[in-house]
């Protein structure tokens, strides 16, 4: 069987006609997404997060109780619009879709950064939302300790992100555990990479295509890579 696993990646045949690849900032999801897109002829969706996208995004770092309804109303809104346009829309030329985060991101950072009455409101728009858009066959959530989410998080340098608190990654670390758990109908994959390196390791990156090109049942399953 590993022969033929072998196999399967040298060819670039991916199992999963729909991957996501979630974690906090930091960890790796756009690099990975992009390189796997790139091995696999997939079709990437890239998240739309710059300034330029969302006007409110630099304004609530620096102050965020007043502009968090603002920042989080218009990635839900660029998330809908971008998945809604790019899920619907399949080609000929691509083998399967790779995007570099879930929707569901959305409800996971609004419940860390709202007042609890504007999470409420916002969770009625986002539930209208989520039954609208397709869930992936595999969502891979990256998991980092927030040391090497915070040195990552450095090396790429983005001025807006440059003070981000430890506390703010564990509370968001949190949000993605306790969705991944009450989630009963997705294939789940957590990958622990604290001991590799996928971006400077070549094996590294291999191995974690591996894991992800295996057959997984409905649940959650956890990998130490």
């Amino acid at each position: 069987s590993g022969f033929w696993k072998s196999q399967l990646i040298l060819i670039g045949v991916m199992r999963y006609n729909y991957v996501a690849i979630e974690g906090t900032m930091g960890a790796g999801k756009t690099t990975l997404a992009s390189c796997i897109s790139r091995d696999f002829n997939g079709k990437l969706i890239l998240e739309e997060f710059e300034p330029d996208k969302n006007p409110f995004l630099a304004k609530f770092y620096a102050e965020p109780e007043k502009y968090a309804f603002q920042v989080e109303m218009t990635f839900l809104a660029l998330r809908f619009q971008q998945l809604k346009d790019k899920l619907n829309n399949l080609d000929l030329f691509h083998n399967f879709i790779i995007s570099d985060y879930y929707v569901a991101k959305s409800l996971i950072f609004s419940r860390e950064t709202l007042q609890l009455d504007e999470y409420e409101l916002f969770s009625r728009f986002f539930n209208i939302i989520f039954a609208n858009i397709p869930k992936p066959e595999l969502l891979v959530y990256l998991y980092l300790d927030v040391d090497h989410l915070q040195y990552n998080i450095r090396k790429r340098g983005r001025d807006y992100e440059q003070n981000i608190e430890d506390s703010y990654l564990e509370h968001l670390q949190q949000g993605y555990f306790d969705f991944i758990r009450q989630q009963t109908d997705m294939r789940i994959l957590v990958l622990d990479t604290n001991n590799i390196d996928f971006v400077a390791n070549k094996k590294d990156y291999e191995k974690i295509v591996d894991a992800i090109n295996q057959d997984y049942d409905i649940g959650i399953h956890r990998l130490v890579l």
